[in-house]
């Protein structure tokens, strides 16, 4: 399986050096609601579950009293607890469906880009135990399609980006289905009465060509394809790299591109 990838050490470093940053806008709407929600009372405790490297786990740090991370991969939660940078927050090995935690205590359960990873209607039974009234769900992440914009060259950019995503989604698993229907089993099966599903929230990063193919090695699927055939992987990679400089000619270096990448989120309120 796919998720197995998370639990290498090097690959788990890569993946904290090399993946696209979180998303501010999902942070932004993710805290609104709870705030809404919860009236306006002060936050005490907020859950990243399958926190990874803690990306998603550190911008929730100056919110609540405390923050905890858990994940499955030990490499994982040893990579985040080195670039650990808030003293209210702490990681945990754990899985999502089994969380360290006493029933109503937490204001928050967050998600972000590790959902499609869960038994999902375990770990949505253990999220509803675990919070408490008016405490909040949030599950989100970006959907697997890349457009990026420069000049009349944009056409050119995302169609091969398209190409890169295609190919790497031959070393999928069931996990591509449940991204590409944006969490529809978590909106469906969450036991919550109070839901919301937000799709389409765009999010715009300025990326250089080194970038991009950094993002490209950082996404499980290439890892996959590299742990199958190392030297297609590696040749993959450069003939990629090779057609985008084809496509921007002799500024590749110095140009910044417009990413763009869709996200979606599903947030939910306990009663």
């Amino acid at each position: 399986m796919l998720i197995q990838q998370f639990k290498k050490m090097p690959f788990s470093l890569l993946y904290q050096k090399q993946m696209i940053p979180v998303s501010n806008e999902i942070v932004k709407v993710v805290l609104s609601y709870v705030k809404a929600k919860t009236n306006g009372q002060p936050l005490e405790l907020a859950v990243d579950v399958g926190c990874g490297t803690g990306r998603y786990t550190l911008p929730l740090a100056p919110h609540f009293k405390k923050v905890l991370g858990t994940d499955i991969s030990d490499s994982q939660i040893n990579v985040a607890k080195q670039y650990n940078s808030a003293h209210n927050v702490s990681y945990m090995t754990a899985p999502a469906e089994k969380l360290p935690l006493k029933d109503a205590c937490v204001d928050l359960v967050n998600a972000g880009l590790a959902a499609h990873w869960f038994t999902v209607d375990k770990f949505v039974n253990e999220a509803a135990r675990v919070l408490k009234t008016n405490g909040c769900l949030a599950v989100h992440a970006f959907y697997p399609a890349t457009e990026i914009e420069y000049k009349k060259r944009s056409e050119d950019l995302t169609a091969l980006m398209t190409e890169v995503w295609d190919s790497l989604f031959l070393y999928s698993d069931e996990s591509k289905e449940r991204l590409l229907s944006e969490y529809q089993n978590i909106y469906e099966t969450a036991p919550l009465q109070e839901k919301e599903w937000v799709k389409d929230i765009p999010v715009t990063m300025q990326m250089s060509l080194t970038e991009i193919i950094e993002f490209i090695q950082s996404i499980c699927l290439f890892e996959a394809f590299k742990e199958k055939n190392a030297e297609r992987a590696g040749q993959f990679l450069i003939h990629t790299e090779k057609r985008f400089r084809e496509i921007l000619d002799e500024k590749a270096d110095s140009i910044q591109l417009n990413v763009q990448m869709k996200h979606f989120c599903i947030m939910a309120c306990k009663h």
